[in-house]
């Protein structure tokens, strides 16, 4: 059996000292140990992206990252999106009424945060290849495709 470690992690811009097995996957790291819970458990198995946060600025699905690989890099979470949730791609979901149940919204939004960050003016067909990533079992994706060009247009 695994031994427990007990190292520092940089947490939306916060370097955050945790005990875990370093198996264990970032996800439960943040919503176990750091009680973030606004990254969410989907699948488990890299296939929803509900539990997408951004190490080094980059989309990442942390139910599959060990916080053994997780070392120095910066993750950022929807808690660290925005300190007052006024990130473009925030606003934009609220005015396309984007959320139904919710449980996707914060991997679909930090997909998106990332895809302008990349690609500040995506085209339709950039948003619906990059959107395709995530899950939405209520089946939103008008809305929020809508969300990201309003995001792309407003941002």
């Amino acid at each position: 059996m695994t031994q427990m470690i007990q190292t520092s992690v940089r947490v939306n811009g916060v370097d955050r000292q945790v005990q875990a097995h370093p198996d264990t996957p970032l996800l439960w790291v943040l919503r176990e140990t750091l009680k973030m819970t606004g990254t969410k458990y989907g699948c488990g198995v890299a296939q929803c992206s509900a539990c997408l946060v951004h190490i080094d600025g980059v989309a990442a699905q942390s139910c599959q990252i060990p916080l053994s690989e997780v070392g120095s890099r910066a993750i950022t979470t929807i808690e660290g999106l925005s300190p007052d949730s006024s990130h473009p791609v925030q606003k934009a979901w609220i005015a396309e009424q984007v959320p139904q149940c919710g449980y996707c919204q914060s991997g679909q939004i930090m997909r998106a945060s990332a895809l302008l960050k990349k690609n500040p003016r995506p085209s339709r067909d950039d948003i619906l290849a990059e959107m395709q990533l995530n899950l939405c079992r209520c089946g939103s994706y008008r809305r929020i495709v809508a969300a990201v060009e309003r995001a792309a247009r407003e941002g």
